[in-house]
Formats: C-alpha cells, structure tokens, sequence
C-alpha cells in the first residue's frame, strides 16, 4: 500500500522535473537564436558602417577635387579670354592685309579703285600716326648715342633682381626686389641708406599679395606694376603706400613666350619714359619678335600696340626712352651687352643710322635695364650689382 502512494507521488514530481528540463532546453535553443541573430546584426551594422566610410572618404576625394577644378577656372577663363582676344586682334590685322593685297592685284580694270584704296589706306596712316603723336607728345625729341660711363652703387641679392627710383615722385627712395619669384618690396629713405653695409635693417618691408613672376616689374607714381606669378599675362597694380591692389588687367598676346630668350623668367617686362607706361613682350606669331604696348597707367586700358623688327633671341633686356624702343643683346655664356636694335614708334629716327652701342668696362649680363626718364639714367641689375648707367643722346632729326 505505501508502495503505491509512493508511485503516484513520484510520477508526478517526475513528470514537473521532466517538464521543467524540456523548458529549460528550449529556452538554450531560444537564447542561442537570439545571440546568432544579434550577431548577425553586429555583423551587418559593422559592415554598413565600413561602407558609410569609405563613401565618405570617397567623397572628400570627390570634393577636393571638385574644388581644385573650380579653382582653376577663372585661370582657364582668363587665359580663353586673352587668346580670343589676341585671335581678335590678328584678325582684324590679317583683314586689313588681306583687303590691301586683294586691292593691289585684281585685274588692271579696277587700276583706278586700286589708287583710291592706297590713298585712302596712306590718309589713315597719316591720320593715325598725328593720333599717336598727339598721344605720345612728340616734343619728346632726343636719342640715345651711347653709354657713357657705369657706376656699380652694391653688390647685393641673388643674381636675378630688379632696382628702381620712382620717376613719377619726388622723394629719393630706392625700391629693391630681389629674385624673379617673390613677394616682398625693401623700401630704402635714399641711395645713401642703400648703400651702407646693414641696409636691409634699415629697409622698409611692403609684403605683396600675389607674388611677382620674372624680373621686369616696375614703380611709377606710387603705384608698383608686375606680372602676377602663376599667370598668364595678368598685371597688377599695387598701391604701395596703402598696400593695396588697386587694379588688374590681361595683356593681350603676352605671356606665352619668354620676352628676351636670354631673360627666360620674363615673360612681360614694363618700362617708363618721358610717355608714361610700357608693356614689352613677344609672341610666337610675330615669329619672336618683340611687341611693346603702350599702357595708360591710370586706367589700365592698352592704348596701342606696335610689332616691331627687333627679334627676342639673344636679347637680355630692353627698355623704353622718348618714344623708342633699345633692344639690348648679349651672348648665351655672357659678355659684352650691347644695344643693336631700336624701334621709334612714330618712325621719327633713323634707326639704320644708329651705330651699336656697347655697355663699357663690363662683362657679364643683365637681368633687368630700367630707363628714369626723370633723372636720363639707367638702373640695371647686373650679376647681384646694382649698376647705374649714365647716357649720351643728341636731338632727333
């Protein structure tokens, strides 16, 4: 009988326990699902994180290129600019040609209309060159004969450089620009102050914005005028008592090729005479030969342009006096600089009556010749020396 009551009470508690252990093996399987499935999503976000990186990296290259691009477009617009306007220009001078050839020989039945053209033609010639001399103010009325004598004022800088007065200004300050990249001005009260042997302490620094490219750069009436490096043939005029940029122009046709061959760096040299501001360049299509500019200084507008016979090779340098453009040529290893081509605007000299004129007591190059019209000088960089030139001129016949 105990026997009994036992069994019923043992198949029961049985039957709990065996209950209680299925419901602890399924709950196992249930949370081993679940920890397989969160792994999974780990699995999953890990991934979809690694993706969203690597798109976001993917787009920073993307951008930084985008805005590389977008910061070489003004670039590329300026340059189209400037060669659609130079294309201009060479189409309107190639028209002209063209219309005066195809006058000159059509059939003798048209010999009357012919002799109209060429009149016509020479009555715009005259009428253009009394414009210009009007313009250039043809009292200016001396040449240049020779070099009379050198004076090497210091020894100082890197071997390409440019020095300067300002002729447009009465005070005596010395303008310093050293290298044909470089962005800092040394300002000096005079010549003495140059001259002495701590100068650079005693120099006013003007920190540019944009730096200069080559060494043709040039001061007049408070104002400095430069090729902007990086550029085409983008000028700038800087403000050098404010410190500001006032202006910018491009000057058509220059900037592709060097002006002098022995002066590579200078792409756009300026100059100043007794008719204000001069751009000298040259241009493949004139085969080489160099084109001068005349600039007014106030406006930045180009007021005219000549393509003259003087050729870039072996040409170091060139400036601008009285209307007339002095070429100066020199050797590839260096030697004695000599002037041999010159170029009157207004055809007012002779220029196969002027002899060759050579640089005295030097041998060596230039990297810059810069004309003061106010004080009928030369300020030349030569070597690392700044050299001033004095002249000898006689009045044009």
């Amino acid at each position: 009988m105990v026997v009994l009551q036992l069994r019923f009470l043992l198949v029961p508690f049985l039957t709990s326990v065996m209950g209680a252990a299925q419901y602890m093996m399924q709950d196992a399987a249930l949370m081993d699902y679940i920890d397989r499935r969160f792994l999974s999503l780990e699995k999953r976000l890990e991934k979809c994180n690694q993706d969203i990186l690597d798109y976001v990296e993917e787009f920073r290259g993307f951008s930084k290129m985008v805005l590389s691009r977008l910061a070489g477009l003004n670039n590329y617009k300026a340059e189209v600019k400037s060669q659609v306007e130079n294309l201009l220009t060479r189409i309107e001078r190639a028209q002209r040609d063209i219309d005066y050839f195809g006058s000159v020989t059509d059939s003798n039945t048209c010999i009357e209309v012919h002799e109209d053209l060429v009149k016509q033609q020479l009555f715009e010639e005259a009428e253009e060159k009394k414009k210009l001399k009007l313009m250039l103010n043809a009292s200016c009325d001396h040449v240049l004969t020779g070099i009379k004598s050198l004076k090497i004022v210091k020894k100082t800088g890197d071997k390409h450089g440019s020095w300067m007065k300002d002729p447009g200004k009465k005070h005596a300050k010395i303008y310093l620009l050293n290298g044909f990249v470089n962005n800092v001005i040394l300002e000096f009260a005079n010549i003495m102050t140059f001259m002495e042997s701590n100068h650079t302490l005693k120099a006013r620094r003007i920190t540019l914005p944009f730096p200069w490219e080559g060494t043709g750069h040039i001061i007049y009436q408070g104002f400095l005028f430069y090729h902007r490096y990086g550029s085409l043939n983008e000028i700038i005029k800087f403000n050098i008592q404010k410190r500001t940029i006032t202006d910018q122009m491009l000057l058509p046709g220059a900037g592709r090729i060097p002006a002098y061959q022995l002066s590579p760096s200078i792409k756009i040299d300026f100059s100043i005479d007794e008719q204000g501001l001069w751009a000298i360049h040259a241009e493949p299509e004139t085969g080489g030969n160099i084109v001068i500019t005349k600039i007014n200084h106030i406006t930045m507008a180009v007021e005219h342009t000549w393509d003259t016979s003087c050729n870039s090779k072996d040409a170091e340098a060139a400036f601008m006096a009285c209307n007339t453009l002095y070429v100066v040529y020199n050797f590839p290893s260096g030697g004695t600089s000599h002037i041999q081509c010159v170029y009157d605007v207004l055809d007012a000299v002779n220029t196969y009556e002027i002899a060759v004129m050579h640089f005295p007591k030097r041998q060596g190059s230039h990297s810059t010749i810069h004309y003061n019209p106010k004080e009928k000088q030369l300020f030349a960089w030569g070597d690392g020396s700044q050299i001033i030139y004095k002249l000898h001129t006689k009045q044009k016949v």
